[in-house]
């Protein structure tokens, strides 16, 4: 049966940047005729280059892939002074903190900010272009500001989610070789004040030698340990900067972050973007995806720490020129209607969370939108995973009164922006459904040898050309960046990218994501991989064998689901509790595991691995259906079931 078709707007596609789906395919066929020239009309026409660039792609060390070689440009320039001129006293971040206290920054105000801390950074720490510098913040100002400064003097920056432990920081920092970290001392969520800076000092006690400074923001004034010639008060330093910096003329390839992710070889990757076509992507999906205009005022709800987090609560708006709406919070707090008010409060144009986010909201307070005015929406946004049906209804209908479109966003962090998306004024919309490629991203969904799916066949989702915001390396790792993202099959004599995501094509060409197709989980949006989750359960010494994998949840998308062997003699009642505690403490709460079952063996092949698509049906309670005769014991998948069952 063919899904339900819902079309924009009519009102809102009139005045739309891409307002029809002929204005679309008008786009994609330029890029599929003239794929270099597409690329460089945006470029010239979005970027304030510096100086020019020579070439627009070159693929001579494919797939180290360079774009606009040798151009100039600063990416602080991009979002904050080039639009001084005529935006100076417009909001440019407007924050709003978990206790209701609400902050309006102009952009005038933001360019002095950053060049305070930009000129504290240099002057004070020594901290130049190239150096890493690693965050480890909560949802406040001083994070974007610490942010856009590193790239004004050319350092690049690493953002470590506030939620991950000391452990896991610790590793963040010494790949990146930080040369200091930017904390707070804590922040609040849900009335009460948590704590940040407690974590920096333990990751510091472990490891982290390459670190020779901390720079404290107050944020909640709890009372915080402090290492004398170490530790520095952002706080009682920044005042005594100048509010004048200039900035570093960077190259077109110069890296300009590292955002660490998961992976299913247990070490995560540091995933290296650099400058010019992350920033050139991230301003055009904000005016295309989002339809971004005027007076619009911008609310993602995603956490810096994430790559969410840097392009669409940071980079992307203010490269637009649009105001950007940074909430410290989270949406259900005090209530159920928290977001809602907010909408109402502020105005806000569009509104983009996740499906986690949205599922919780309708469970919570089904009819809490109906309390508020919600007049002022015209773009609704998903993000991180794929949506239900039933939850992108009740967003369609309930929040968006029907009138809004719902852009279903798939990108990674490794994409820097969107790939796949409905456009808002353009795109007729399926439920659950991503749709299409936008214009020049070229995607196909094949076998991994590279054959072509048929129609209604799942497949590997990949990108066949290379584009502007895309990954550039794994920071230090070229062979795992190399056999991470690249296979053996190739396009136009080019390597591929090899997304791990699986996707279907309808008989419209619609593209519906199907979500992994390797061992990483995806918990509410955050990518973990099952081996990383793996080897903190391995340090429980009763555990002699352990297996993860993920299990559909209804709010979060997907679960932790543990199977665990213990070693003989060991009875533990409260192996459990302690497995979670060491999943908290090693890599942080998100880890934290709804199920850990304790189970007489694994099914193994007689080469001894641990086939993991038969633990998945256990888990999913579905039938089995995968061949067990080559397994070396067929007898334990019956038990493990039996354990399952209780």
């Amino acid at each position: 049966m063919k899904k339900q078709i819902f079309n924009p707007n009519p009102e809102f596609a009139k005045d739309a940047r891409v307002g029809s789906m002929d204005a679309y395919w008008e786009l994609q066929n330029r890029a599929i005729e003239d794929y270099e020239g597409f690329w460089k009309d945006f470029a010239d026409e979005k970027i304030d280059w510096l100086a020019p660039y020579d070439k627009v792609l070159d693929e001579s060390n494919a797939p180290f892939y360079e774009w606009f070689t040798n151009g100039k440009l600063n990416v602080s320039n991009q979002c904050i002074d080039r639009h001084l001129a005529d935006k100076a006293d417009k909001t440019a971040i407007l924050f709003e903190g978990d206790r209701g206290d609400v902050e309006k920054i102009t952009y005038a105000q933001l360019s002095q900010r950053v060049n305070k801390m930009a000129n504290l950074l240099k002057n004070k720490f020594g901290v130049k272009k190239g150096d890493r510098v690693v965050l480890y913040m909560p949802m406040i100002p001083e994070s974007a500001y610490a942010m856009l400064a590193c790239t004004r003097i050319g350092a690049i920056h690493s953002i470590v989610f506030g939620g991950f432990s000391a452990e896991a920081l610790k590793d963040r920092i010494e790949d990146a070789e930080a040369k200091i970290v930017i904390t707070a001392d804590g922040a609040y969520r849900k009335g009460k004040p948590y704590m940040l800076k407690g974590v920096v000092d333990n990751a510091l006690s472990q490891g982290g030698a390459c670190v020779d400074s901390v720079l404290v923001v107050k944020r909640n004034n709890e009372a915080t340990e402090w290492v004398e010639g170490r530790d520095h008060s952002y706080n009682d330093l920044i005042d005594a900067e100048s509010d004048v910096c200039p900035f570093e003329l960077m190259d077109s390839e110069d890296p300009l972050f590292l955002l660490y992710t998961s992976g299913s070889t247990g070490k995560p990757k540091g995933v290296q973007h650099n400058t010019a076509g992350y920033i050139l992507w991230a301003q055009m999906t904000m005016e295309w995806v989002f339809d971004v205009q005027g007076d619009d005022l911008f609310w993602c709800t995603a956490d810096i720490g994430w790559i969410t987090g840097h392009t669409y609560i940071v980079y992307g708006p203010l490269a637009a020129g649009t105001t950007t709406l940074m909430f410290e919070g989270v949406p259900t707090y005090p209530n159920a209607g928290r977001a809602w008010k907010m909408v109402q409060d502020h105005k806000v144009t569009q509104f983009y969370t996740a499906p986690t986010a949205i599922r919780v909201l309708y469970k919570m307070g089904e009819n809490e939108p109906k309390k508020y005015d919600l007049s002022s929406l015209k773009v609704l946004g998903t993000v991180g995973e794929p949506i239900d049906p039933p939850a992108w209804k009740w967003y369609y209908e309930t929040v968006g009164n029907s009138n809004c479109s719902i852009v279903d966003t798939w990108w990674q962090t490794e994409t820097g922006g969107h790939i796949i998306s409905p456009l808002p004024g353009a795109t007729p919309i399926k439920a659950g459904c991503a749709t299409f490629a936008l214009p020049g991203i070229m995607t196909e969904i094949i076998d991994p040898d590279g054959t072509p799916k048929e129609i209604g066949e799942t497949g590997l989702l990949c990108i066949t050309k290379p584009w502007p915001s895309m990954i550039r390396n794994v920071w230090g790792d070229e062979a795992r960046y190399k056999k991470a993202y690249f296979g053996d099959a190739v396009k136009d004599g080019k390597p591929v990218y090899f997304s791990g995501d699986g996707a279907v094509l309808d008989e419209d060409g619609y593209i519906t994501i199907t979500g992994r197709m390797d061992d990483v989980i995806n918990v509410s949006g955050h990518r973990m991989g099952t081996a990383e989750i793996e080897a903190a359960v391995n340090k429980d010494d009763s555990v002699a064998e352990v297996a993860v994998v993920g299990r559909p949840h209804e709010i979060k998308g997907e679960s932790i689901f543990i199977y665990i062997v213990l070693k003989d003699g060991h009875i533990n009642d409260d192996i459990k509790s302690h497995i979670n505690a060491l999943l908290s403490s090693e890599i942080g709460n998100i880890a934290k595991a709804d199920d850990i079952i304790e189970v007489p063996g694994l099914p193994k092949t007689r080469s001894g691995k641990i086939m993991r698509r038969i633990l998945r049906t256990i888990a999913k309670g579905e039938a089995i259906t995968q061949d067990t005769s080559t397994l070396e014991d067929p007898s334990v998948v019956g038990q493990i079931e039996a354990c399952v069952k209780g």
